[in-house]
């Protein structure tokens, strides 16, 4: 942001005279005043919107995890159908840097609100299709491939929904408290995360199995159009952020990417190391983990669904935590204490759960989504901080859907080839890798958690 020259009296003198100096050249915090009513309602926008668009999102991993195998891959065999059923969850987070980089794009140039506009309308064509996609047995190979399609097209909207969630929150939000605001996206994307199995877990139950796969999965995608129609309409009626309000006025970026890669290539890099953790443990609780202990475990669906919820509701907890508590120690050593947890979760996260109790499951589902939580809460607020306000939309959003790609889609995909060649221990293994990654590149980043935002 551009700062005004200075023009002092000479006779102006002493203290007063320096402190007057120093809050003229001081940035100032459009939101330091802002009363905690009006951040409640930004913070229950963030929150509806981004529940609405998780909710949907994750839906596609449940199902993934219990049916699309079965429905859309039937050919394949047990096996080969689940490492397919999985590899279309894949795609989508191979699209999400993509869906960043465009929608950060406009979200740099044309402003948050109307982004998450077209992000929350995206994502919802794209479910709605899917509970209204023929299966495999009716129109053949047409069915995986527009099942593909459309969770591109998810993936595209997640990508620019997360960074616009994320900045809508924090650059409305007093500087002493940006932690704790800023988890409102992220505890959105938590309660969609509780959303997802408990609807799947009301349609098993009052529906036979041969029901529920026929046309019973379907429901949650289709019955979100009305989450939808109130995410829109909360949608609509937000007002465009202070901080991209102020930046207009001094000139936005002409090409947001190239300005970001070029300033902070560094910052873009180690930024996606750091926030590995939460998405790895993330999406192995809300898809892998719901199909181990229903297929590998043998503990059955509604069990293994319910407890999926409870252990999302875990996450939720750990997001609050690490965000307020971020707001004290800063964000740097949350993410080192998670991390640092996560590596040794994952090395006893499988043994524990191969003792194939319904216990040692819940306390093993439980404990995951916890980390992930914690390690989630400081992201948002480390993320806008981290970066300048000419290219933020893009570069928060590029750094962190690059983790997407390894933690949502490769390590899922992977985790079924090597749980079934090597067990799960090996596979901790490879998770205890990503969590050491997320500890040694939050120690090289700097502390965030004092900056200005609306930084030119």
């Amino acid at each position: 942001m551009a700062v005004s020259t200075l023009s002092i009296r000479p006779e102006t003198k002493g203290p007063a005279m320096t402190q007057n100096a120093e809050s003229l050249i001081a940035p100032v915090d459009p939101a330091a005043h802002r009363k905690p009513a009006s951040m409640l309602r930004v913070a229950s926008a963030s929150f509806v919107g981004s529940l609405i668009e998780f909710y949907d999102f994750i839906i596609y991993g449940v199902a993934a995890a219990l049916v699309f195998g079965k429905v859309f891959f039937p050919a394949l065999g047990t096996a080969a159908a689940t490492v397919a059923a999985f590899a279309t969850l894949g795609v989508a987070f191979i699209a999400r840097p993509v869906g960043s980089v465009i929608f950060g794009h406009f979200g740099d140039k044309l402003g948050r609100k109307r982004t998450l506009v077209i992000t929350l309308l995206m994502m919802g064509f794209a479910t709605v299709a899917v509970g209204l996609l023929p299966t495999a047995d009716q129109i053949g190979v047409a069915a995986p491939i527009i099942l593909v399609a459309l969770r591109i097209i998810q993936g595209l909207a997640a990508g620019g929904e997360w960074a616009g969630a994320a900045l809508f929150v924090t650059e409305n939000s007093p500087k002493a408290k940006r932690g704790f605001w800023a988890t409102a996206g992220p505890l959105g994307g938590g309660f969609g995360a509780v959303l997802a199995p408990l609807t799947f877990l009301l349609a098993g139950l009052v529906l036979t199995d041969e029901q529920f796969m026929s046309f019973g999965w379907r429901i949650p995608f289709v019955s979100s159009i009305v989450l939808i129609a109130v995410g829109l309409y909360i949608r609509l009626a937000m007002e465009e952020t202070p901080v991209f309000a102020a930046e207009k006025t001094s000139g936005l970026s002409r090409v947001p990417l190239l300005e970001a890669v070029t300033c902070q290539p560094k910052e873009i890099i180690l930024a996606s190391g750091a926030v590995i953790l939460s998405p790895t443990f993330g999406y192995l609780g809300a898809a892998y983990l719901v199909h181990y202990g229903a297929e590998e475990l043998h503990l059955g669906r509604s069990p293994v669904l319910l407890l999926s919820g409870l252990g999302a509701l875990a996450l939720c907890f750990g997001v609050v935590f690490g965000g307020a508590y971020s707001d004290r120690v800063g964000r740097r050593r949350v993410l080192i204490g998670a991390g640092a947890c996560g590596v040794v979760w994952a090395l006893v996260l499988f043994p524990i759960l191969d003792i194939g109790a319904t216990w040692t499951f819940a306390v093993g589902i439980g404990i995951t989504m916890l980390i992930a939580g914690v390690a989630l809460g400081p992201v948002s607020a480390m993320m806008s901080e981290l970066f300048q306000t000419r290219y933020r939309y893009t570069a928060a959003g590029l750094s962190y859907n690059i983790t997407q790609i390894i933690a949502g889609g490769i390590m899922p995909l992977l985790a079924a080839w090597i749980v079934a060649s090597f067990g799960g221990f090996a596979f901790g293994l490879a998770l205890a890798a990503l969590a050491l990654t997320s500890v040694l590149s939050a120690v090289t980043l700097k502390e965030t958690k004092d900056l200005e935002m609306n930084r030119a």
